[in-house]
C-alpha cells in the first residue's frame, strides 16, 4: 500500500501570513479523504473526513464546504487504518500524544509522517476557531489574538483527525500530533487545545512520501521562510 501526504504550502509560511488562495476545496479533495487546514485568509478550521471537507466557524458551527473555495494550508492523505488500538480514560491530550507517540514507536515510526482518526466518546473538548482576516505579512499569530473564540464541548461523541510530522520537518509542518475535532451529527468541531477520551478507538496510518504544492504567485517570495518559528508556532497550537 502506496500512500502520500498531499501538503498545501507549508505551516512557517502560513504563520508568517500567506493566507491567499493556492488551490481549492475541490482540488484538494482530488488528493486526500482525510485530514485538515484552514481556508483563504484563514477563515476557519478545516476538517476533512470521508471525502467531505467541513468548516468550523469561530462559534465552533460546522458546515460542509464549496469545491471553489480557497485553500492557503491543508494537509491530506487516503485514509485506510491500517493500525487500530483502543484509548480509554484519557485525561488530557498530552497523555493522548504520548500514547500515540509510544504505539508508533513500537512499529518504528517516529521519522515517518502519519495521518490518524480517534473515533469515540469525549468527557470535553478544548477547542478553539477564528474568523477571516484579510491583510498580508500580519503573523497568524496576531490574526488569532484578534479573530481567535475558545469554545468547550462536553460529553460529545465525534472523531478527532490528524497527522503527526517527526521533529526534522519542523516548519514544512508542525512536529507531533496536530488534531481537530468533528462531531458525530457533523454540526462542532475546531482546532483541538485540550480533550479527554472516556472512550475510544484511534486509526493510524504510516506515510512515507509528501507532495507540497507551494504557492506559484510572486507574493510568496516576499516571506522570509528562513525564521526559526517553532517558539511562535507552539503559542499557537
Amino acid at each position: 500500500m502506496q500512500n502520500k501526504m498531499y501538503q498545501v504550502s507549508t505551516l512557517q509560511a502560513l504563520a508568517l501570513g500567506y493566507s491567499r488562495s493556492v488551490i481549492t476545496v475541490g482540488e484538494l479533495l482530488q488528493e486526500g479523504d482525510t485530514g485538515l487546514g484552514t481556508f483563504e485568509n484563514v477563515n476557519g478550521e478545516m476538517i476533512v473526513m470521508d471525502g467531505h471537507c467541513y468548516r468550523a466557524n469561530q462559534n465552533g458551527t460546522v458546515t460542509v464546504v464549496a469545491p471553489d473555495m480557497g485553500v492557503p494550508f491543508a494537509t491530506v492523505g487516503k485514509f485506510y487504518g491500517a493500525q487500530q488500538f483502543e484509548l480509554k480514560n484519557m485525561p488530557n491530550i498530552d497523555a493522548i500524544r504520548e500514547e500515540l507517540t509510544k504505539k508508533i514507536e513500537e512499529r518504528f515510526g517516529l521519522n515517518s509522517m502519519h495521518i490518524i482518526r480517534i473515533e469515540g466518546h469525549f468527557e470535553k473538548v478544548d477547542a478553539r476557531s477564528e474568523a477571516p482576516y484579510r491583510s498580508h505579512h500580519v503573523t497568524l499569530k496576531e490574526v488569532l489574538q484578534q479573530n481567535q473564540k475558545a469554545f468547550i464541548f462536553e460529553n460529545i461523541s465525534g472523531t478527532l483527525v490528524g497527522v503527526y510530522f517527526p521533529d526534522y520537518m519542523d516548519g514544512i509542518n508542525m512536529p507531533g500530533w496536530h488534531l481537530h475535532f468533528l462531531s458525530d451529527d457533523r454540526t462542532k468541531g475546531g482546532h483541538v487545545f485540550d480533550v479527554s477520551i472516556r472512550d475510544a478507538v484511534a486509526k493510524v496510518d504510516k506515510i512515507g512520501n509528501i507532495f507540497i504544492n507551494l504557492p506559484k504567485e510572486a507574493a510568496f517570495d516576499t516571506y522570509s521562510l528562513k525564521q526559526d518559528l517553532q517558539k511562535e508556532i507552539k503559542s499557537i497550537e
